[in-house]
Formats: structure tokens, C-alpha cells, sequence
């Protein structure tokens, strides 16, 4: 149900990914193992989390790829989580701004639920028609950052992000966290729980 690695949306622009599902040694591994960010998920999901996975995202100059509207819930309710205990770390790489694709958010949505994805073309998304009602009342904010900035949000959070048509990349660093209460009822290609151990 999510996004293949290479994702090339309906005006030929591309955007690729790097997807792991354990967090090493490395700098993403001690980034995704840190008390800052995990322990910060701790205390906003209310309690023990394990690392579902992290995610490099790259999004070319001039011809980077769009991300229509959509919930990672709207996903991961397919893979078992039974409960939107869930949350992702966005850490941009590059400068992340309106001219190069930044994260677009509908603030507050998470609170709307679930919402219906569909089949739209290359990929799947959230239902334009509810999205649309949302809009009427959560503002659309663009999401712009440098490298080292975070924004944290919940997987019922509504987001998207334009095309980037400018001079500069765009790559993001992801770390996604599930509730150890949340453990997915289905082998799928996230992991089940698995204890994370963090470092300070």
C-alpha cells in the first residue's frame, strides 16, 4: 500500500527513497536511537515505542516529484496497527522550503481520524473529497526548515508536498516510531515490535 522506492507522479517528475526497517550504529541509527527524538515520541504517544522504520527521502532539483495528500496512517492501518499510535521525525538534510517541495501540513487533522485512501492514478491517496471538507477548517501551513530543524507528527496528520522544480535537492531524514502497546497484528515488511535501545 506505500509508496514503491521510485515514485514518479503524473507529470513524469520522480522523487526516490531509501527504506530500512532496524536502526544501526551509523549516524541514522544513533539519531533514531537517541533520547531526544525517541524519548520525545515516548512522552507524546504516552508511552514505550519501538522504531518502525526510517526513511531517506530524496526529492531531485528541477524535476522532483510531488506527494499528494495523504495520512501514513492511511497505510500502516493496513499492516495491522489496529490503534494510530504512531508518529514520524522529519529532519531535513537540505534546506526545505516552499520553492524545493517542503512538507505542506493541514494543522490539526489528526484529529479528523482515519481517512479513506484510494487508488489516484500512480499511487494511493487520501480521498480529495474529505481532504478538501478538512481544509475549510485545519489551515495549510508550509513546513519550511533548515538542515538539523525536526518537526514531529502524528500519523493521522493529513501533509503533502509540491514538486521541485528549483536548483536544489531536497532530502529528508524520517525516523518512524509505533507504540509497544500497538504491536501489528500481521507479519508485513515493518517490523512487530522490537525493544529499541537508546542512547543519550
Amino acid at each position: 500500500m506505500e509508496t514503491p522506492p521510485l515514485a514518479i507522479d503524473e507529470k513524469g517528475r520522480k522523487f526516490d527513497r531509501v527504506l530500512w526497517s532496524h536502526p544501526g550504529h551509523d549516524v541514522t541509527g544513533m539519531v533514531a536511537r537517541s533520547e531526544k527524538v525517541a524519548g520525545t515520541c515516548e512522552k507524546l504517544l504516552g508511552g514505550e515505542v519501538y522504531h518502525y522504520h526510517s526513511k531517506l527521502m530524496m526529492k531531485p532539483a528541477k524535476n522532483g516529484g510531488t506527494k499528494p495528500w495523504h495520512q501514513d496512517y492511511g497505510y500502516w492501518y493496513f499492516n495491522g496497527c489496529l490503534y494510530p499510535d504512531m508518529m514520524t521525525v522529519f529532519i531535513p538534510i537540505d534546506p526545505c522550503k516552499k520553492e524545493n517541495g517542503c512538507l505542506q501540513i493541514l494543522v490539526g487533522s489528526h484529529k479528523c481520524g482515519r481517512v479513506e485512501h484510494k487508488p489516484d492514478g500512480r499511487e494511493i491517496n487520501a480521498d480529495m473529497k474529505r481532504v478538501n471538507d478538512i481544509k475549510k477548517i485545519c489551515p495549510l501551513i508550509y513546513v519550511e526548515m533548515d538542515p538539523g530543524d525536526a518537526v514531529l507528527f502524528h500519523s493521522n496528520i493529513l501533509h503533502a508536498s509540491d514538486g521541485n522544480m528549483s536548483d536544489t535537492r531536497r532530502w529528508a531524514f524520517l525516523c518512524v516510531y509505533n507504540r509497544a502497546t500497538n504491536n501489528p497484528t500481521i507479519e508485513h515488511h515493518h517490523p512487530r515490535y522490537t525493544p529499541l535501545y537508546k542512547v543519550r
